[in-house]
């Protein structure tokens, strides 16, 4: 069965300088788990999850980021914005801890940033398929050509223009055809009509790749901040990541004192809508650890 957005509560909140827009399910008084989206996605990425965290007694917000689908598109995009972003978010919503941060992709990096930034925050951290960014920066600075070779797109994205043009060419015929391919048709046609919606918002291409740009632009100010997170944390790895290596996921253990490694064999890197049960799981499994 398609879980359509119209299944979800929907709220727009203001976080700050920005109008956020969010679905939640759970009651208002449970503990609270933020799930932040990737790239090229919106919050509809963890639709699969959402329903299933909140029954087993949480409150769950599942957001669009900050330049994303139906939430304010204006920066700066820097990944301290950014996890200042989900900080506001909570207090906005009531909150001054939460059980879990989860994200995944670049939501993964806004977790690991918020981990390092907000540590007091937050109980529990969980990302899906990206590094900690100090192992990301790490495979860059140290010449790591297979990591470089997989991340030639950060560098496209770099240009101005073109890469939005690119991707909103044929009716973003590459995104639509990456994810489809390589969740193995998971995500299905109607599905993905949901993420064509959410990429034609006015102004979302320009956003979500500027988040590239910004990175770029502060990975001196990242290199000289201490990124090490110290709450206990769980990465969920798909071990067929066509844009990241199983290495720099073993470099995160440098930067994270409580860390756990979970691979799901023969998954990509869309690893909570290929593999929604075994995500599921394993994140209900690590939030009822004692730690």
């Amino acid at each position: 069965m398609i879980l359509r957005p119209e299944d979800f509560t929907h709220q727009t909140i203001q976080v700050n300088d920005l109008r956020m827009h969010l679905v939640s399910e759970g009651a208002e008084d449970a503990p609270l788990i933020v799930l932040l989206h990737g790239f090229p996605e919106f919050w509809y990425s963890w639709r699969h999850q959402i329903k299933p965290l909140a029954a087993a007694g949480y409150r769950v917000v599942a957001v669009d980021q900050r330049g994303y689908n139906l939430t304010d598109k204006h920066g700066p995009y820097d990944i301290f914005t950014l996890s200042d972003d989900i900080a506001g978010l909570i207090h906005a919503l009531g909150y001054q801890k939460v059980a879990a941060v989860i994200g995944h992709d670049w939501g993964g990096v806004v977790t690991w940033t918020f981990g390092a930034r907000h540590a007091d925050m937050l109980e529990k951290l969980i990302v899906c398929n990206v590094p900690h960014i100090s192992a990301g920066i790490a495979a860059f600075s140290r010449l790591y050509l297979p990591q470089i070779m997989k991340s030639w797109y950060m560098f496209f994205f770099q240009l101005p223009s073109l890469p939005e043009r690119l991707i909103a060419a044929n009716d973003y015929k590459l995104f639509a055809d990456v994810i489809q391919e390589q969740t193995k048709g998971a995500v299905t046609d109607a599905e993905i009509a949901y993420f064509k919606q959410a990429w034609a918002q006015p102004g979302a291409l320009f956003a979500s790749v500027s988040w590239y740009r910004a990175l770029f632009q502060s990975t001196s100010k990242i290199a000289q901040t201490d990124m090490n997170v110290y709450v206990p944390s769980l990465l969920i790895w798909g071990d067929q990541d066509s844009a990241l290596t199983a290495t720099t996921a073993e470099w995160s253990r440098r930067y994270v004192q409580d860390f756990t490694l979970r691979a799901v064999q023969g998954v990509s890197h869309w690893v909570e809508q290929e593999a929604p049960e075994i995500v599921t799981r394993y994140i209900l499994d690590f939030l009822s650890e004692a730690r």
